[in-house]
């Protein structure tokens, strides 16, 4: 059946608050066994937190866009009306600490099975209304964590398919313990100037395929979680990201950096990553492990956004298994597999471990690196933000960097300079506290 959420009461002027008439629709459309929740197009729907049910597709025609509320107090409905949230006082990028639990949401589920979100229509959450410290750079947020875009929690079959998601001011889909996910086709389309607004994040999920989509965001495009707060529902695995386009002021994809539980058969393949801070970054701090990665048939460009602002300094691929803070037991990365890789960018391959020697059996096949400058930043850092002390070490540029790492292997592997960049390049290779690296042109 189609619930319609003008005959529920919804106006659709961009003024009125329709919250409550298409929370109606979705709830008649569940007890009622299930069916389409049906925005229609041509309209743009204003509301403040909405709950999805069980066995209801959220449907948006062309031309509909759902739009978050201009007060804060509508995303409130979870804490009964109660506005709780914590002012930035030092900026996101010296501390970003969070256990992924929000206080506010915009369209959230939880504990429910056969969920979609649907068609051509957009959902904007309003992010300039979470504004704080801007610079020409960065956007930092009013208070953390915000209003994720989409908050889905314990949900069994899900499927996002087409829709656009825009003007996150947090975490744009946070997706929390669910199984069996398919995400295809989408658009998410973010400020890259403002902080934390990552596409898509995975949080202890499994089975779940992203397929076909185009994301434009700050921080992270695609970014694998383990938080703290959702222990319960075990590891982030058996994941398949295929045939997406990404862009991204920090990392296109990134694993962590809140990894307290393990990462592990996890298939990357068939993107192209472009205008992108840092490509791939393998970021454990915590106690879990990350094992049976692998990124096939990238093409990847990476420039510098800036020093302070985002983390990363161009690297086509980053590893780096750091403590956190001085008492953490940070865990290990194994069995991570590149193939067929071009990258083209300001810096090199970064691999950085603890003093432990905690990342090994790597392999490297057919991947080639071109660096060339594309913009004024100096390239001779190294960043491995987060950590104690939140650490940029000063080197100079290298093609490849390694550092408390065993058994890795490059084969096919070739790295062109261009000569604005031979200047900046003490030694192309650098190998340190290292066993068994081997470097096959």
């Amino acid at each position: 059946m189609i619930y319609n959420v003008l005959e529920y009461g919804a106006v659709g002027d961009g003024f009125n608050n329709d919250g409550s008439a298409i929370q109606l629709a979705i709830d008649a459309c569940s007890q009622n066994g299930g069916g389409r929740v049906l925005l229609p197009g041509g309209r743009i729907y204003r509301s403040g937190t909405l709950v999805l049910k069980s066995n209801v597709e959220l449907h948006l025609e062309m031309g509909a866009v759902l739009k978050g509320s201009d007060n804060l107090e509508d995303f409130s409905l979870l804490t009964k009306g109660k506005v709780q949230i914590s002012e930035v006082n030092i900026p996101t990028y010296d501390n970003c600490d969070y256990n992924g639990k929000p206080t506010l949401y915009f369209i959230y589920c939880k504990d429910c099975e056969n969920v979609a979100l649907t068609g051509f229509g957009k959902i904007d959450g309003n992010e300039e209304i979470f504004y704080g410290t801007i610079t020409k750079w960065h956007i930092d947020g009013s208070f953390y964590p915000r209003v994720p875009l989409l908050f889905l929690e314990h949900v069994t079959h899900l499927t996002l398919h087409q829709v656009t998601l825009t003007g996150s001011a947090f975490w744009t889909t946070h997706m929390v313990g669910c199984r069996d996910v398919l995400i295809e086709g989408i658009r998410i389309i973010n400020n890259l100037r403002l902080a934390n607004c990552d596409g898509i994040d995975p949080d202890h999920c499994s089975n779940v395929r992203i397929s076909n989509c185009h994301i434009e965001c700050a921080d992270d495009c695609i970014v694998f979680k383990n938080t703290q707060g959702a222990m319960e529902y075990g590891p982030c695995e058996n994941i398949v990201v295929d045939n997406c386009t990404m862009i991204s002021t920090s990392a296109a994809i990134k694993f962590g950096t809140e990894s307290e539980a393990p990462f592990r058969n996890i298939t990357i393949s068939n993107c192209n990553i472009s205008r992108t801070n840092r490509a791939i970054s393998l970021q454990l701090r915590d106690k879990g492990f990350i094992e049976n990665v692998t990124f096939a048939n990238l093409n990847i460009e990476t420039r510098m956004f800036s020093k302070i602002y985002w983390w990363g300094e161009a690297e086509p691929i980053a590893i780096t298994a750091v403590k956190r803070r001085n008492d953490t037991n940070v865990g290990f990365i194994r069995n991570v597999r590149f193939q067929n890789i071009n990258c083209s960018g300001e810096n090199g391959i970064l691999i950085y471990g603890d003093e432990s020697v905690n990342i090994h059996n790597i392999t490297f096949d057919g991947v080639h690196v071109h660096l060339k400058r594309t913009s004024d930043w100096s390239t001779i850092y190294h960043d491995l933000r987060p950590n104690e002390g939140n650490v940029i070490l000063e080197d100079s540029l290298r093609g490849i960097y390694a550092r408390n790492a065993r058994d890795i292997t490059f084969q096919n592997f070739s790295l062109a300079i261009e000569p604005e960049m031979e200047k900046e390049i003490v030694e192309a290779i650098s190998i340190e506290n290292c066993e068994n690296v081997v470097v096959n042109s």
